[in-house]
C-alpha cells in the first residue's frame, strides 16, 4: 500500500508547491482533480491535451518529487437530467480519460451519476425505499435507461483508451451509494467499473468497511482514507439522514472527520488488514474535509495516523510456516 492525498485540500496554491508540500510531508501518491467537484486547479485536461509542453512539464514535476499519480478525478454527474449540465460531464470524463490514456494511467475516479425520475425531470431523484411504487418505477427507469446504457457506453470508450478501472464512489445521493448498487452497475457493464471505496460514506449509512471490502474484493479500483463521526445524541432524534448544512456540526448527525477522531486506529487497522486480504495493495488517498480543522493540521493529523497504520512492505513468504 502507499500512502497518498487527493489534492483538493491544497488547491488554493500552486502545483509545484503543492507536489513539494506533500513531498515533505512523506506522501508516495497523488489523485488529482480535472474538474467537476473536485476542480482543475493543478490539472485541466483541455491544457495538458492540448499542449504537449505543459502535458511534459506536469510528468516532470510529479518526477521531481517522486511523486506517483494514482487516479485523475473527475466527479461529476453526467447522468444529470438536464442536457447541459450531463453533457459537460460527460465530456469532463472522457477527456480525463484520454488524459490519462497520454499518462499511462490506468485509473479514473467519478460518481455513478444520478438521473431525473422520468425523460423530462429538472433535478436529480435519488430513491431511498420501495414505497409507493412509484419509487419503484422510477428505479426502474434510473437504471434501465439511462444508467446501464450511459455506463456501457462509456466504459467502451474508456478500454478503447488503455483506462481499465473507473472507481466509483458510492456516496448517497448518487445511484452507485452502497455495495448492492456498485456490484449491480459492475455485473451490468463489466469489471471496468469499481468503487473508489471511501469509508467515510459508509460509517454513517451503518455500513461496515471490512464488510463491504470483503464483498468487494477485486471490484475496489481505488481507497480514499476519511473518516466520520456519528453522533450518537442527534442520531438518536433524527436518524442520520441529515440534510443540514455542514457547517451546522452541533446539529447534524455525523460530520467528516480526519483520520482517526471518528474511528480509533483498531478500526482502521482492521479496514487496511481487510484490503490487504482481499488483494488490495494500491493507494490510499487522503481526503481531508474536516470542518473541525484547518487544512494543514488535518491533512497532517491524517498523514502521520497513517504511517502508524498503514503496511507498506509486502508480506515476503510465511518464515514460520
Amino acid at each position: 500500500m502507499k500512502l497518498g492525498v487527493f489534492t483538493p485540500v491544497v488547491a488554493n496554491i500552486p502545483l509545484e508547491e503543492a507536489l513539494k508540500y506533500l513531498h515533505t510531508k512523506g506522501v508516495q501518491m497523488v489523485e488529482i482533480g480535472t474538474g467537476g467537484y473536485p476542480g482543475n486547479a493543478h490539472c485541466d485536461p483541455d491544457q495538458l491535451l492540448g499542449h504537449p509542453e505543459k502535458l511534459q512539464q506536469f510528468q516532470d514535476l510529479l518526477k521531481k518529487y517522486d511523486l506517483e499519480l494514482s487516479a485523475l478525478s473527475c466527479h461529476s454527474n453526467p447522468v444529470h437530467p438536464q442536457k447541459d449540465v450531463a453533457q459537460a460531464a460527460d465530456q469532463l470524463i472522457r477527456k480525463t480519460i484520454l488524459l490519462a490514456e497520454k499518462l499511462g494511467l490506468h485509473n479514473i475516479n467519478t460518481f455513478s451519476g444520478c438521473p431525473g425520475d422520468h425523460e423530462g425531470a429538472k433535478y436529480p431523484n435519488w430513491v431511498t425505499c420501495p414505497w409507493p411504487e412509484d419509487y419503484l418505477a422510477i428505479l426502474d427507469y434510473q437504471w434501465n435507461e439511462v444508467l446501464i446504457p450511459y455506463w456501457k457506453d462509456l466504459a467502451a470508450f474508456a478500454l478503447a483508451h488503455g483506462v481499465n478501472k473507473i472507481g466509483l464512489e458510492l456516496h448517497p445521493g448518487f445511484a452507485v451509494y452502497n455495495t448492492d448498487s456498485l456490484l449491480k452497475l459492475r455485473e451490468a457493464v463489466g469489471d471496468v467499473i469499481g468503487a473508489n471505496l471511501d469509508p467515510s460514506h459508509l460509517f454513517w449509512q451503518g455500513m461496515d468497511p471490512v464488510a463491504v471490502i470483503r464483498k468487494l474484493g477485486p471490484a475496489i479500483h481505488h481507497f480514499h482514507a476519511k473518516d466520520t463521526k456519528v453522533d450518537p445524541y442527534n442520531t438518536a432524534v433524527n436518524g442520520v439522514l441529515d440534510t443540514k448544512h455542514y457547517s451546522d456540526e452541533i446539529h447534524r448527525s455525523w460530520i467528516f472527520r480526519s483520520m482517526g477522531y471518528g474511528h480509533d486506529l483498531g478500526v482502521w487497522k482492521d479496514i487496511f488488514s481487510a484490503l490487504r486480504m482481499v488483494g488490495y495493495d494500491y493507494a490510499i488517498s487522503i481526503e481531508h474535509e474536516d470542518s473541525l480543522m484547518s487544512q494543514d493540521e488535518g491533512l497532517t493529523k491524517a498523514i502521520e495516523f497513517l504511517k502508524e497504520t498503514l503496511m507498506f512492505q509486502s508480506t515476503g513468504a510465511m518464515w514460520w510456516a
